[in-house]
This record gives structure tokens, C-alpha cells and sequence, in this order.
């Protein structure tokens, strides 16, 4: 199958194209930056086509799209910067993508979403996740869409932050109370979820949660990588309201002197605050999704060998 991939350069994309190849699929990269060495490492490591393009200019997406059977759109941000607001970067963009494979005509569509996106959702990452899902359910495509959780792996920002810095710090810190739960899912089972839906009929017209078989408090996800490092550490808890001015101020110093996205949010610390689990057992049975158990998972590679 000729499969589109967006935001196939990134942590998930990287994997979900790893396995496209790895399928027999032909993969073709929508990037801003053909030339950038992650582009030509996935060209020549996966044998990906190349097309130049964005996801903010729809008249760049026709001629990536043409004769494509389905389209992976993975794009999205977990932070702000410039014109990455989450309403260009989840919904805006999601339309965009929605009508060029409309256009293209018999496209496949998967879409990438997150767990908790709702319409009710406190944060506007989530409301920006729930309006781009809207757009696709009214495609009229032959549609899946997944919603992961805390995705972790090799690569991850997350998991692999907390890890790095229990090197050199006595402590960690938690935002407010730790309690809400998360369900991390690796990222070679969300790719694998990816593209198995592409040949499984009985995926389209479905919302399918992607998470993993463990529900874990933040405070217990951490004392897991602590114990799987063999590592022991203070966890120490941020008050909310600090948190919330800690995270204002690197939302302004942050895009505007450095030009980066914030390493911290305040619609983070929302999400951070309520239960983002859902049932994995769906999308187990359709798609013959083996799980396994966030230690035995970062084990693989906080402690190789």
C-alpha cells in the first residue's frame, strides 16, 4: 500500500514508518525540510519518499497525496510555539489534511488523537484534539482514529527525562498532588496499531483507546523508573499554584527569547491533575495487540542488556 505519512520524522512517527517498511508498505514523508538528516535517514534507512510540503499550506498537499492509498496524520504538539498553537497544529491542520485526502478521492485515513480528548475537555489541548477527531468523523472517509496515552520508548521526552536527571539530582519533583493516573503505552505497540488498522477492515468508522495494561499515578510511574534504575530519590511535591506561575513564566520566556517551546505548560499541569486511563482490550482483540507492563517495557531500554 502507498502510504502518506505526517509527522513521520518525529517519536512516533519515526517507529510507525519503521513498521510500514518493516510491512512491505510504500512510504512517503510529508516534510517541511526535505533536507534536514532525519528526512534522509528515514529515505535511506526505510526507503521513504521524500514530499515537500505542510500541513499549514494546504496547497502542498495535492502533490504528496497523489496517488496515495491512505494517510497516517500523526502531526501534533504537546506545547506552543509560534504559529504551533494547538488550534493549528491538532484541528487546523487535521482539516487540512482531511480535505486533500477527501480531494485525492479513496484515501484510507488513520488519524492520531490522545486519551481524554472530549468535548467537555479542561484543557485546550484536549478541546483542539476533540475538534480535529470531529473533523475527520464528518470526512466521510473510511476512518480510524487512536487515542494513546503516555506514550514511552527509546526516544521519549518523558521517561527518559525523569531517568536522565535522577543521574545528578537527589529529587524529583511532582506537580501537585502525583495522584492522577496514567496508563503508558510503548511506542512500538502504538505503531503497531497504526499499521495493522491499514489492512483491517473492521478498524474503519472507529475511536479506539491505545494504552497500556498498568494504571499508574504519577508518583507511582516514577518510582518505577526509580526502581527499575535501581535508583533512590525524594519526590517532591510542587503546591499548584507554584507550579502554575513556574509554568507561566517559561510560557513566556521560552517562545520569545529562545524560540522553543516551554519544557512546561499549563495545560499540561491540567492533564497532569485528572485520570487519563481507558480500556486497551478493543483495540487488543481487533488488532491482536500484545501488552506488556510499563517496568518490564522501559526496562528494555533504560537497562539494556
Amino acid at each position: 500500500m502507498e502510504v502518506l505519512v505526517t509527522g513521520g520524522t518525529g517519536f512516533v512517527g519515526r517507529e510507525v514508518v519503521r513498521q510500514l517498511h518493516a510491512a512491505g508498505h510504500r512510504v512517503r514523508l510529508l516534510v517541511r525540510q526535505p533536507g534536514a538528516p532525519v528526512a534522509r535517514q528515514m529515505a535511506t534507512v526505510h526507503g521513504a519518499q521524500l514530499c515537500p510540503g505542510d500541513v499549514l499550506e494546504p496547497a502542498s498537499l495535492p502533490p504528496a497525496l497523489a496517488g496515495a492509498e491512505a494517510v497516517i496524520h500523526l502531526v501534533g504538539i504537546i506545547s506552543e510555539v509560534g504559529r504551533n498553537t494547538f488550534e493549528n497544529a491538532h484541528t487546523l491542520a487535521t482539516q487540512n489534511v482531511v480535505t486533500a485526502a477527501k480531494s485525492a478521492g479513496g484515501v484510507r485515513y488513520v488519524q492520531m488523537s490522545a486519551l481524554g480528548t472530549r468535548p467537555d475537555a479542561a484543557s485546550r489541548y484536549h478541546q483542539t484534539k476533540w475538534a480535529a477527531e470531529e473533523a475527520v468523523r464528518a470526512s466521510g472517509l473510511a476512518w480510524t482514529i487512536f487515542r494513546p496515552s503516555l506514550i514511552y520508548g527509546p526516544e521519549d521526552h518523558f521517561v527518559n527525562l525523569f531517568a536522565r536527571m535522577s543521574r545528578w539530582s537527589p529529587v524529583l519533583p511532582v506537580m501537585g498532588s502525583g495522584r492522577g493516573l496514567l496508563q503508558p503505552v510503548s511506542v512500538t505497540a502504538t505503531a503497531q496499531c497504526f499499521v495493522r488498522a491499514l489492512t483491517e477492515s473492521a478498524s474503519v468508522g472507529r475511536t479506539l483507546d491505545v494504552c497500556g495494561p498498568d494504571r499508574l499515578s504519577f508518583v507511582e510511574l516514577l518510582r518505577t523508573v526509580l526502581a527499575v534504575l535501581g535508583r533512590r530519590r525524594r519526590l517532591v511535591h510542587i503546591p499548584l499554584p507554584l507550579a502554575r506561575l513556574q509554568a507561566r513564566v517559561l510560557e513566556f520566556v521560552f517562545p520569545r527569547l529562545l524560540g522553543r517551546a516551554a519544557p512546561l505548560n499549563r495545560d499540561q499541569l491540567l492533564m497532569l491533575q485528572e485520570d487519563n486511563i481507558g480500556d486497551p482490550a478493543p483495540v487488543c482483540a481487533l488488532l491482536g495487540l500484545q501488552l506488556e507492563p510499563f517496568r518490564e517495557g522501559i526496562r528494555r531500554f533504560l537497562v539494556p542488556g
